[in-house]
């Protein structure tokens, strides 16, 4: 009984952990990922559009840029500026999980946490991408990561409306979607 009140009180904790974070019962959802994706189209610099809230990203004004490695793995460079003003930064390493689905890339920011997906729905690599993470939380549940990535700071309402409609169509819920603001931004290396 008690071990149940912890992981109840535990639960309850992750639950407020981040606005817009939702925990689902039941492990991550598969959905399907960019065919023939080509990474080379993908690097560079994007501009986040609309993603669901997570702990780790407090600012406006996000941006990635991604660049190819020697080893063949990928340096993703994330920027944003956090509400006091600060600019902040994190870097992290993209590897393959899996050559036959190149879509599918695991990354890692810090090294005692454990790697998390990066799976590439769509994109048409000159204007939008729609990119998908999950984690598995005490195996019985999970929590969504979804962005909305342009390379310009702003995207058509229509691009946004058919990249959330692939979402809908693989039953991930999209309600907590907020948009980030890319106005008066400061211009990243």
């Amino acid at each position: 009984m008690v071990t149940m009140l912890l992981l109840l009180a535990t639960l309850a904790g992750l639950f407020t952990a981040a606005k817009g974070q939702r925990f689902h019962l039941g492990e991550c959802p598969s959905p399907p990922v960019q065919k023939n994706f080509d990474i080379l189209k993908y690097l560079g610099k994007w501009y986040e559009i609309e993603k669901i809230p997570a702990t780790f990203d407090k600012g406006d004004c996000n941006q990635a840029n991604y660049v190819q490695m020697e080893n063949g793995n990928i340096k993703m460079l994330n920027q944003e500026r956090r509400p006091d003003g600060n600019m902040h930064q994190v870097e992290g390493e993209a590897k393959y999980t899996n050559l036959s689905e190149p879509a599918k890339l695991s990354v890692k920011f810090f090294e005692l946490i454990p790697s998390t997906p990066y799976w590439i729905l769509a994109t048409d690599y000159v204007n939008y991408a729609l990119v998908y993470s999950c984690s598995t939380i005490i195996w019985h549940f999970h929590v969504d990561y979804i962005w909305i990535l342009g390379r310009h700071p702003y995207l058509p309402p229509e691009t946004i409306t058919y990249l959330k409609d692939i979402l809908i169509s693989d039953g991930i819920d999209i309600q907590t979607m907020v948009r980030t603001y890319q106005t008066n931004c400061p211009e990243f290396p």
